[in-house]
């Protein structure tokens, strides 16, 4: 048969792919699908996509099937172009996997891909982009390897009460990259994600340069960042991750860990800056603690020079109040 029938229901036999009798296993079927989370690019619209929605739909009718859509979730990926022209076999114009990982390694190839920009736009390959995600992989190893030293197993027991200024900081974007990168997979935003993996490792890099290795605080600090660097890097370049881990003498195997959880206290803004506004017209702005009462916030408001200009001698209607956000000072 034509491959297109081929490639219309290999999903329902890959969940029973040693069953000789029929097609597939209706349990392992019922069990598997439908496909949580399909990507493809545009060209298959009309072709695999429209086969498969077809083919799915028949079986169901036929009472093979208790769904009629495949697929749950639909991304599209953006076209991958190199020298101006549409990377395909047809043009001779493909960078070939292996030859990538024979040079730098299969992590290098997934890091580049995933970093090179959004997913579902379109890109032009560049050999100097993976040079640099090979680069960014080595200074990685390089972080972990060279402050062996520094390394806390139980940095958690560690982790100082009154921390310093750099300490407290230094947690800060350790919760925050966790945060941003889990809230980026989620969403497929891996260019992002990863851009926020390497601001954590230049801080730490920073970090590691000015600490004291014999200070358990700064230590404990350290190892929080370093084990949440790796973690979050693990799904993108798994096979460095994990031999890192290894070196580390973390257990159980990385990929049987949990997924890192950020302290949301940590996360949290400790300074917020509030519009002020005198009848909708942006006058002032004022920076608070976080979680400073919107009622002293106006009143502070009230008291600033440029907004009481426009207020001198006229009656308040209101005060309109967004935490954290905006106090509009209504005026006639």
């Amino acid at each position: 048969m034509d491959t297109f029938v081929y490639s219309a229901w290999y999903y329902l036999r890959y969940p029973s792919p040693h069953e000789t009798e029929v097609p597939f296993s209706k349990d392992d079927v019922e069990y598997w699908l439908p496909v949580d989370q399909y990507v493809g690019g545009i060209e298959h619209a009309t072709g695999h996509l429209l086969y498969s929605r077809f083919i799915t739909k028949v079986l169901h009718d036929l009472g093979w099937l208790t769904f009629e859509e495949p697929f749950a979730s639909l991304f599209t990926q953006g076209m991958v172009y190199k020298d101006g022209a549409k990377m395909s076999k047809s043009k001779g114009n493909v960078v070939s996997p292996d030859a990538l990982n024979e040079q730098y390694g299969a992590d290098t190839g997934r890091l580049y891909s995933l970093f090179v920009g959004p997913p579902d736009q379109d890109t032009e390959w560049s050999d100097e982009g993976v040079i640099g995600s090979h680069r960014f992989l080595w200074r990685v190893w390089g972080l972990v390897t060279e402050n062996a030293d520094a390394w806390d197993h139980e940095f958690a027991a560690s982790l100082p009460a009154e921390p310093t200024e750099d300490q407290r900081e230094m947690r800060r974007k350790t919760h925050m990259t966790i945060t941003k990168v889990s809230e980026d997979f989620e969403e497929m935003r891996f260019n992002t994600a990863i851009a926020a993996i390497m601001e954590l490792s230049n801080d730490l890099r920073h970090f590691a340069g000015a600490m004291d290795s014999e200070d358990a605080g700064d230590c404990a600090v350290f190892s929080e960042g370093l084990r949440a660097l790796v973690m979050l890097l693990s799904p993108i370049a798994p096979h460095l991750c994990d031999e890192l881990w290894e070196r580390m003498g973390e257990e159980p195997s990385l990929f049987e860990r949990d997924w890192p959880q950020a302290d949301e206290s940590l996360v949290a803004a400790e300074v917020v800056t509030i519009v002020v506004q005198v009848n909708g017209k942006v006058r002032d702005n004022i920076e608070v603690p976080a979680g400073t009462e919107m009622d002293e916030v106006a009143e502070l408001a009230l008291g600033r020079e440029k907004v009481a200009k426009y207020a001198e001698g006229k009656e308040i209607v209101k005060v309109i109040k967004v935490p954290e956000k905006l106090v509009n000072i209504v005026v006639k």
